[in-house]
């Protein structure tokens, strides 16, 4: 089932989060890596997919937007499986540039589905021999009070350029389900954090402006809540619901770790603090700023319908994912230098 699964966004942080994980977990299947290499792709993390793996992955530099290499990808390599990641997902750049982000995250993921419908038409294979799933995020929904969790039938709420982006792949993905019979999943997640992340996300650029001894930035008061998962438990999820999710269907998968991002940072300083013996990381670096124009105040996510259906819970406690991610930064130096410089 599934031989052969393109992999768009690749050498993003989830993406090549995920192609470890799914070459470790599935000896029989081949991965073909599809990515731009735009400023967040780094070929860089290839290098850590195991030696034994690595002759069952295929990476081609390419534009989701570019529907002829999409279509000759799916052709030459037979795909019969699609995972998008593929995304511009930095909100401070969709606020700058917001037509970046309709082209990417809409206009390609539109490619991506038309490639999918012709060429599983052409093949007679519009059953579970091929899935086509997009990964999504929590901002779809909004903003929440002081309770409650986002559920799958939350109603959309995009406050950014970034999040409205999402919801419109989400919902062209969904019309070509209804429309087409496009056998497709979507999943909304939480905030990620762990290895190869994009110094310019909260976690990753506290990190490297602390270690610097620079200040940390954060916006307006600090009080903004967001629940956390670890990219290896999102992995997992994703994972499982490319497998055994039902066609059609939405999948929200939360880490069950609400934090202020005031805490959030205090606790980062005094890990990197620790695990240096660095005694001038402290709380006298952080800076607060004007907050981002349309910043949503809460994300939580309710995690029931996947737990209930696939079984899947987050597996890593917010601390420890938290210790593992600042010594991965502090190990890999050189990953981050090269990739703060461009390449």
């Amino acid at each position: 089932m599934k031989k052969n699964l393109m992999i768009t966004g690749c050498a993003g942080f989830i993406g090549s989060n995920f192609i470890c994980h799914y070459l470790e977990n599935h000896p029989d299947r081949t991965v073909i890596g599809y990515d731009m290499l735009t400023y967040a792709g780094n070929p860089d993390n290839f290098s850590y997919i195991p030696k034994e793996h690595k002759d069952r992955f295929i990476f081609i530099r390419g534009d989701i937007c570019n529907p002829d290499l999409v279509t000759t990808v799916f052709h030459k390599y037979d795909i019969n499986g699609v995972i998008n990641f593929a995304a511009e997902s930095h909100v401070d750049r969709s606020i700058k540039d917001p037509q970046v982000f309709l082209k990417s995250n809409i206009l390609g993921t539109c490619v991506l589905l038309d490639a999918a419908r012709n060429f599983w038409q052409e093949q007679n294979s519009f059953d579970d021999t091929t899935r086509f799933l997009q990964v999504s995020t929590d901002e779809v929904y909004g903003s929440l009070g002081p309770s409650g969790f986002f559920t799958e039938d939350t109603p959309l709420d995009p406050h950014s350029p970034y999040s409205a982006s999402k919801a419109s792949a989400d919902l062209m993905a969904s019309s070509y389900h209804d429309t087409y019979g496009l056998p497709v999943l979507i999943t909304r997640c939480s905030n990620n954090y762990g290895p190869f992340q994009f110094p310019e996300k909260l976690i990753p650029l506290s990190i490297t402006r602390a270690l610097n001894h620079q200040t940390v930035p954060i916006y307006g008061d600090g009080r903004q809540i967001r629940d956390w998962l670890y990219v290896r438990d999102h992995c997992r999820a994703i994972d499982l619901v490319y497998e055994k999710g039902r066609c059609g269907e939405v999948y929200n998968i939360g880490g069950n770790n609400e934090i202020e991002n005031i805490e959030l940072i205090q606790l980062l300083l005094a890990m990197l603090r620790e695990e240096t013996g660095d005694d001038e990381i402290d709380e006298t670096l952080i800076q607060h700023v004007t907050d981002r124009p349309g910043h949503d105040r809460r994300y939580a996510i309710d995690s029931g319908k996947i737990k209930r259906e696939l079984g899947w819970t987050p597996g890593t406690r917010f601390t420890d994912g938290l210790r593992m991610t600042v010594r991965w930064y502090l190990k890999n130096k050189a990953w981050l230098a090269r990739i703060r410089s461009g390449g």
